[in-house]
């Protein structure tokens, strides 16, 4: 007797749905952006690099574009209240941006980055998810914030601020599910490995260094590879669909393997 079984292929369609994400001018956030657009959805994009904006922009279908800085409070509220303006609802919330840092504790500016870097990872977060929530409760929307696996390991490559800041995003990914599952929003947290993105060149590192850098970061995962941005987007896309009604308070690790291979 012979049996076949029939794959049942996970469709995502956002037709109609409202998404916002921020962080969205190059890298994770763009990808993230051009295939929500791709897959239907309405999309509004925040950046603070116009020029690298409009790349975006010309790969979606007619993009709300929000200049914004995410460090500003009054920006971060203008983000919120432009965007339910604009599209009268809200159904995806994607909180992407992000800044690194590679000062040590003992550094004379260590106040000072990590200051910076929890303004945009943590406290930004906070804010935008605050004026945003009731319009995502309305929707029974959800929420899906980009971490890192350096919330979970430590490494001497990245600096205290940094990894304190993903662990507090991930306890608070988890806090506000456990809050919102009674409204019927899901709130999740992807949390890549190396992905190779131009953030290296934004902390001023020369091509040659940077080069060497993702070829080692290759080596030092047990795939012997660094992700790109198009497969985080990917795995951002299924988290937000109903494919993964059932899923929420989770950390989802995309970092070929490099969390079972550190030792």
């Amino acid at each position: 007797m012979y049996y076949y079984f029939v794959t049942k292929f996970i469709i995502m369609n956002f037709n109609n749905k409202v998404v916002l994400v921020t962080g969205g001018s190059s890298g994770i956030g763009a990808a993230i952006a051009i295939k929500f657009s791709a897959a239907g959805a309405k999309v509004a994009i925040v950046g603070r690099n116009e020029t690298k904006l409009k790349a975006v922009v010309e790969k979606c279908n007619n993009p709300l574009v929000i200049i914004a800085d995410m460090t500003k409070e009054n920006d971060v509220k203008r983000i919120a209240l432009e965007t339910i303006a604009h599209f009268g609802r809200l159904d995806i919330l994607v909180n992407n941006a992000g800044v690194a840092s590679t000062e040590s504790i003992k550094d004379a500016n260590a106040l000072e980055s990590y200051n910076a870097v929890m303004a945009t990872n943590v406290h930004s977060v906070v804010q935008l998810t605050h004026y945003l929530v009731p319009h995502i409760i309305a929707t029974k929307g959800n929420i899906i914030n980009i971490s890192s696996v350096a919330a979970m390991m430590v490494s001497a490559l990245v600096g205290f601020a940094y990894t304190t800041s993903k662990a507090a995003l991930d306890h608070f990914t988890r806090s506000i599910a456990s809050e919102l599952a009674s409204s019927g929003v899901r709130v999740n947290s992807v949390n890549p490995g190396p992905v190779k993105t131009d953030i290296d060149a934004k902390l001023g590192i020369a091509k040659e260094e940077s080069d060497a850098f993702w070829e080692n970061a290759g080596k030092s995962t047990p795939l012997k590879r660094v992700s790109d941005s198009e497969e985080i987007a990917d795995l951002v896309l299924f988290l937000a669909s109903d494919s993964a009604r059932g899923i929420t308070g989770s950390t989802f690790v995309s970092d070929n393997g490099l969390l079972v291979g550190a030792k």
